[in-house]
C-alpha cells in the first residue's frame, strides 16, 4: 500500500508539478487521474478478496460454466440501446450471420437444441444456449431452421409473443401457388411480427462482407415497426434493404434464389439456335457440298474452320439484336405519337434483355479472334502452304504478290480489330461497378453511339471479307448464296434504320414525342378575332 500512497502523492500541489511545463500539465493530469481510477479499483478487489485483472489485460468474454455451453457477453460489447439478436438454428447460414452480426456490433445468443455441441461452431462473442432461453432473451430473432421444422418451435410461442420473427428459409423448388414459407410462419405464430428477409443472401456472402451485386436485401412484412428495424440492421451490416411491401409479396422472394438466369434464358437460345443453323448452313456449303460434287474430304474443317466461320455470324447478328428493338419502339412511338403507350409484351422484353444479347454477342466476337488466331499452327494450314508454294514453283511464278487480295486483307484485319475493341468498351461499361461511376450521358453516349460504331465497324469487317465473292457464281453452291449475305442482312436493316431517325423532321417529331407532345392531344382551333389575330387558325400543343 506504501507505493499506491507514493503514486497518489504525484496529485498533489508539490514540487514536481513545478517541474512539468505548462503545456505539459493536461496530460499529466489525465495520466494521474487514470492512475487514481485504476488504484481505486484494485484496492475495491482486494478488499473484496478476490483477484482481477486491470482494465487493459481483462477479457470482455466470461469463461463458460459448467452447466452448458453457454457464454454470457460482458455489457461493453455492444452499444447502449442495441436489441438482443436471437438465431434458431446452428447450420452453416446460422453460424455466417452470427459472425456478420457480432461484427457489427449486435449481442448475439443462439438457440439450439444441443448448446454444448454446437458452442464450438460459434464465434466466442456469441451466446449459445437453448431455443427457449434464447427466444426470452432476443428482442429480434432470426429463425433458421428449414420451413418443414417450424412446427417443432410451436413451444416457443409464448416466449416469442410481440417479438420480430426474420424468416430466412427457400423452398425446393419454385412455389407459384402459395402459401410462402414465411405465411405458414406467420399463422404459426399469430402474435408475432414475421419479416421475410435474407434468403437471397448466401452464408458465403455474410461471412466476406456484401459485395456489387449481393449488396441488396429484399424484405417483406405487414409489420411497417418490424420492417423499420430489420431495415436499420441491414443497413448497419452493409447491405441495401429493398422494401417489397406487405407479407404477400415472400411468394416472389422466395422463388427469387430458385430461377436459373431467367434473364438469359432468351439470350443464350437465341444464341445457340443461331450458332447450330449457321453451323449447319457452312457445314452444308463448304463440306457436304464439295464431297458430294467431286469426293473431295473436308471434313477436317469441322472442328476449327466451320466453327471460326460461324463465330463471327452469331455475333454480328446478335449485335444487331441489341439496337433494333430500340428502332422497333421508336419507330411505334411515331405511329402512336405519343410515348404513354405501353409496348407489346415481346418488345418489352426484348428491352429489358438487351445487355445479354450484347454479352453473347462479345463471347462470340472474343472466341473468333481467337480461333483466328489458332488458325495458323494447324497442321492443315501449314499443308496448304506447302502445297501452294510447290503449285507455283511447278507454274514457275516469280512473284506471286496480288495487291488487291493485300489491301482486302490488311482491312479487313484492322477494320475487325478495331470492332472488337469498340465491343470490348461496352462489355466493360456494362458492368454494375463500372456503370454506377458515370452518368447517364456517359452511359447513354458509350452504349449508343459508340454501339452503333461497333456495329457499323463489324458490318464494314463482314462486307470487306465478302469483298467480290457474292458476285461469282461458284460461291453459290448448292445454289445457297454465301454466308456473309444472309449475316449482312439485319445489321444493314439496323444501320439503314437508326439513319432514317437522323432525318431532320423524323428526329424532331420523335424528340418532340419523347419530351411529352402527344398526337391526340394536338388541339386546332380559331382564336376570337382581334387586333392581332384576325380570324387566324392557330395551333395548340397541349
Amino acid at each position: 500500500m506504501k507505493t499506491y500512497r507514493g503514486l497518489q502523492h504525484f496529485g498533489r500541489p508539490t514540487c514536481w508539478s513545478r517541474l512539468l511545463p505548462a503545456s505539459a500539465h493536461g496530460v499529466a493530469r489525465a495520466w494521474i487521474g487514470q492512475l487514481r481510477h485504476l488504484i481505486r479499483k484494485k484496492r475495491t478487489s482486494s478488499e473484496s478478496g478476490c483477484t482481477m485483472l486491470d482494465e487493459m489485460s481483462r477479457p470482455l468474454i466470461r469463461d463458460r460454466g459448467e452447466g452448458g455451453g453457454s457464454r454470457h457477453l460482458e455489457a461493453s460489447v455492444s452499444e447502449p440501446g442495441t436489441p438482443v439478436i436471437g438465431i434458431l438454428g446452428t447450420g452453416d447460414f446460422s453460424r455466417s450471420l452470427a459472425r456478420r452480426l457480432v461484427a457489427s456490433g449486435y449481442q448475439v445468443v443462439v438457440g439450439s437444441r444441443t448448446p454444448k455441441r454446437s458452442v464450438a461452431l460459434f464465434p466466442e462473442e456469441a451466446e449459445v444456449t437453448s431455443q427457449m432461453e434464447a427466444a426470452s432473451q432476443a428482442d429480434l430473432v432470426f429463425v433458421a431452421v428449414f420451413p418443414e421444422h417450424h412446427s417443432t418451435l410451436v413451444c416457443l410461442k409464448p416466449a416469442l409473443a410481440g417479438k420480430t420473427l426474420v424468416d430466412v428459409s427457400n423452398g425446393l423448388r419454385i412455389n407459384r401457388e402459395g402459401p410462402s414459407n414465411a405465411e405458414q410462419l406467420a399463422d404459426l405464430f399469430p402474435e408475432s411480427c414475421v419479416v421475410k428477409a435474407f434468403n437471397t443472401i448466401s452464408a458465403w456472402t455474410l461471412q466476406v462482407g456484401p459485395r456489387d451485386g449481393s449488396r441488396q436485401v429484399f424484405l417483406c412484412s405487414d409489420s411497417s415497426k418490424a420492417k423499420s428495424s430489420v431495415i436499420q440492421l441491414c443497413r448497419r451490416m452493409g447491405f441495401v434493404p429493398v422494401d417489397m411491401g406487405l407479407l404477400s409479396s415472400s411468394l416472389e422472394i422466395e422463388n427469387l434464389p430458385l430461377y436459373l438466369f431467367p434473364s438469359w434464358r432468351i439470350p443464350v437460345l437465341c444464341t445457340l439456335f443461331l450458332f447450330i443453323f449457321f453451323y449447319l448452313y457452312n457445314f452444308t456449303r463448304d463440306v457436304l457440298q464439295p464431297y458430294i460434287a467431286s469426293g473431295k474430304n473436308a471434313f477436317y474443317k469441322m472442328p476449327i474452320d466451320t466453327v471460326n466461320v460461324t463465330l463471327p455470324s452469331v455475333a454480328l447478328v446478335m449485335l444487331a439484336l441489341v439496337y433494333m428493338p430500340g428502332l422497333c419502339a421508336a419507330f411505334l412511338q411515331l405511329w402512336w405519337g405519343t410515348k404513354y403507350k405501353r409496348f407489346p409484351n415481346w418488345l418489352d422484353r426484348w428491352l429489358i434483355r438487351r445487355k445479354q444479347f450484347g454479352l453473347c454477342s462479345f463471347l462470340c466476337a472474343v472466341l473468333h479472334a481467337i480461333y483466328s488466331l489458332c488458325l495458323p499452327m494447324r497442321k492443315s494450314a501449314r499443308f496448304k502452304l506447302i502445297s501452294l508454294a510447290l503449285k507455283q514453283m511447278k507454274e514457275g511464278t516469280e512473284d506471286p504478290w496480288v495487291e488487291e487480295e493485300v489491301w482486302r486483307m490488311e482491312l479487313y484485319v484492322s477494320v475487325g480489330i478495331m470492332a472488337l475493341g469498340l465491343l470490348s468498351l461496352l462489355a466493360v461499361a456494362s458492368l454494375p461497378s463500372v456503370a454506377n461511376t458515370i452518368n447517364w450521358r456517359e452511359f447513354s453516349f458509350i452504349q449508343s453511339t459508340l454501339g452503333y460504331c461497333a456495329l457499323s465497324m463489324a458490318t464494314l469487317h463482314t462486307l470487306l471479307y465478302g469483298w467480290g465473292r457474292a458476285f461469282e457464281a461458284a460461291q453459290y453452291r448448292f445454289h445457297l448464296p454465301p454466308t456473309f449475305i444472309l449475316v449482312l442482312i439485319l445489321p444493314i436493316t439496323v444501320l439503314l434504320g437508326r439513319l432514317a431517325l437522323f432525318v431532320p423532321c423524323v428526329a424532331l417529331r420523335l424528340r418532340q414525342i419523347r419530351r411529352g407532345w402527344e398526337k391526340s392531344r394536338h388541339i386546332r382551333f380559331t382564336l376570337p378575332d382581334d387586333d392581332c389575330h384576325s380570324g387566324l387558325e392557330d395551333v395548340s400543343n397541349v
